[in-house]
């Protein structure tokens, strides 16, 4: 029994030699960032881009902490603005909406409804194509409330409660409509709604196990209506079915430079991991944000803080490539924030540290 005990370790311990190897060939990708892309009013002005997507005329929404008003804490930092394909500035959407506090993320689902989603008044709303409301989830708390003040982190966390978000931060839909939000920060569980706007159940809970999840931060799905969340906080990628069956976990195990540029903080510990309220936040590998490619083969992009990159994967998580590292000049990123790719070798990039949006053009390798 020992012999075929040591045999059997000595089998993963070659597999898991090999998985290294194998990571460490992941090549970098090439490619170019289009200079002063956007073309912005000169009365208006990006704070952190928090959000960035594309509909299917080719127009770019980008959801900003810009337009900033109020007190240095608790001030409303969220504004949408849309763009031609060329960059060309069209118009603001939803000027001093009642959802606006601080903006997370914008998505556009197949009917070209543009969505938003803020992280501060724990709302998601829909703007129909012409940039009216059409439909609103969550309840922002209410501007008369005496005891108004910034969401607490009990431990334990207190119960979520149906139809109601604490930190909300992204959102994606499947084939029938159905509506999936990252709810987030806080509450750690996935919500789901039908295409009615009606409530349909949710699944998850803070923790680091199967299923379980360190902060939710973004959220994406493919033709199959698998269900691809960024678990942030524990490092890794979960993928689901559209009833919360776990089908699969992914991790980005490319490994990292040697002493990357960090640009704001302390860099991050080796040892830092899951268990703190971060986790592995600032660690190689760890999903901020997340992408899938339209058309028939369909890839996933992931982006991490530290040391800034962008990586491409296939859909079951193997890692094909890898682009970018952080840094204020083109072509480096300060904290990438949302992702959208309209094809698969067209990124458009939200920085947060950098308070702009990058087009990318990919040059990948031809076999």
């Amino acid at each position: 029994m020992i012999f075929k005990s040591y045999w059997v370790w000595a089998a993963i311990a070659l597999c898991g030699s090999l998985a290294v190897q194998a990571q460490t060939a992941v090549p970098e990708i090439t490619f170019d960032s289009v200079p002063n892309f956007l073309k912005l009013p000169s009365d208006i002005y990006l704070g952190e881009v928090a959000g960035i997507a594309v509909n299917s005329k080719g127009h770019i929404f980008v959801l900003s902490r810009g337009n900033t008003t109020g007190p240095a804490y608790g001030a409303a930092a969220a504004q949408l603005l849309e763009f031609d394909p060329q960059g060309k500035f069209l118009r603001e959407i939803g000027h001093n909406l009642y959802a606006w506090a601080y903006a997370h993320s914008v998505r556009v689902d197949a009917h070209d409804n543009v969505w938003i989603v803020d992280k501060g008044s724990d709302m998601v709303v829909r703007f129909d194509p012409a940039g009216r409301v059409d439909r609103v989830f969550g309840r922002k708390p209410e501007a008369s409330d005496e005891e108004a003040h910034p969401l607490a982190h009990p431990k334990p966390p207190l119960p979520p409660m149906d139809g109601l978000f604490r930190q909300v931060t992204d959102v994606t839909w499947d084939s029938d409509d159905n509506v999936y939000i990252s709810d987030g920060y806080i509450n750690s569980r996935i919500a789901k709604y039908d295409r009615n706007g009606d409530w349909v159940g949710s699944w998850g809970e803070p923790g680091s196990g199967p299923g379980q999840f360190n902060t939710p931060h973004s959220i994406v799905s493919d033709h199959q209506n698998r269900i691809y969340v960024a678990d942030r906080g524990n490092r890794r990628i979960q993928v689901f079915d559209p009833q919360g069956k776990l089908l699969n976990t992914i991790h980005i195990d490319v490994p990292a430079p040697r002493n990357p540029a960090v640009l704001i903080g302390n860099r991050p510990s080796e040892e830092s991991g899951v268990g703190d309220a971060g986790g592995a936040t600032m660690r190689p590998g760890a999903p901020w944000a997340l992408c899938i490619t339209p058309g028939p083969t369909q890839y996933l992009y992931a982006s991490d803080a530290y040391p800034g990159r962008i990586y491409k994967l296939t859909l079951d998580g193997r890692v094909l490539g890898w682009l970018g590292s952080a840094g204020r000049v083109p072509g480096k990123f300060g904290w990438i924030h949302g992702l959208s790719c309209p094809s698969e070798n067209e990124l458009y990039v939200a920085e947060l540290l950098n308070w702009r949006v990058q087009k990318l053009r990919l040059h990948p390798r031809q076999p």
